[in-house]
């Protein structure tokens, strides 16, 4: 119980500090997942839909509302693919790339912030440890 409520806290404590983050950029989670991860793909940025959905294990549905909410806001571009007519790409904007660079970093420091009691072995030692604790769950991310 005291392990499993620690992490239940932790989430919590860390999961409101990378909001403050997230909301200083006009994000949530949600997006700032999809937006790093187009950016984090190779030029022009693209991937799709599906690939999206894995990457952020989520539903289709689910992917979908993101997509929506952030095509809205210029942020990625939905299109035919050139080598598949019936599929879709999702690209990031000019804006959508501004945007996650601007808050990619913020997003780092918090991180480092929120690690900085540990050192890093005992980042390594933690990271390895939940590694195993989710992998016997099932989870191969």
């Amino acid at each position: 119980m005291a392990v499993l409520g620690r992490l239940s806290r932790l989430t919590q404590l860390t999961g409101a500090e990378l909001r403050k983050t997230f909301t200083a950029h006009g994000l949530d989670a949600a997006s700032f997942d999809v937006l790093a991860t187009l950016r984090r793909s190779a030029p022009p940025h693209s991937l799709t839909p599906t690939e999206l959905m894995h990457s952020a294990m989520v539903t289709s549905g689910a992917i979908t509302q993101r997509l929506d909410r952030l095509e809205e806001r210029g942020l990625v571009r939905r299109s035919r693919s050139e080598s598949d007519g019936r599929g879709i790409i999702v690209t990031l904007t000019d804006a959508g790339r501004a945007l996650i660079d601007d808050a990619l970093p913020d997003h780092v420091a918090t991180e480092a912030r929120l690690l900085r009691p540990l050192t890093g072995k005992q980042r390594a030692q933690l990271a390895n440890t939940l590694r195993t604790l989710l992998e016997s769950l099932g989870d191969a991310t």
